[in-house]
């Protein structure tokens, strides 16, 4: 998630600010309409660090899952964003990765769950 959300933070900032990259097609104009880009892979940004530090915990598992679960499926629902933007690839790829971090996470849960004594 550190790794595509600073892509993704690269990608927003050359197309809002300098109308370069695959996103000045959609931003010509309304640069501004990239606050939500930003916005969002700065979040993806920030949970990602958090993840990364946290402690191996049933709670952080939630968060992960739930995380990578938004992000991928916000990636289905916009998925023209990609088509129009040609960046089909990425699409696949960090979509993919959404589910399989959602998966991990969830195993995670799993075997947490199986630590615990039963009262």
């Amino acid at each position: 998630m550190l790794i595509a959300s600073t892509g993704g933070l690269a990608v927003d900032i050359a197309g809002s600010f300098f109308a370069r990259g695959p996103e000045a097609l959609l931003l010509d104009g309304v640069p501004g309409a990239a606050i939500g880009f930003i916005e969002a892979h700065g979040l993806a940004f920030i949970l990602g660090v958090m993840l990364w530090r946290a402690e191996s915990a049933r709670s952080w598992h939630v968060v992960g899952a739930v995380v990578h679960l938004l992000l991928g499926t916000a990636n289905f629902l916009f998925w023209q964003f990609f088509t129009l933007t040609g960046t089909l690839a990425a699409g696949y790829v960090t979509t993919s990765l959404h589910g399989f971090f959602v998966f991990g996470h969830l195993c995670a849960l799993n075997a947490i769950r199986s630590e615990v004594p039963a009262h």
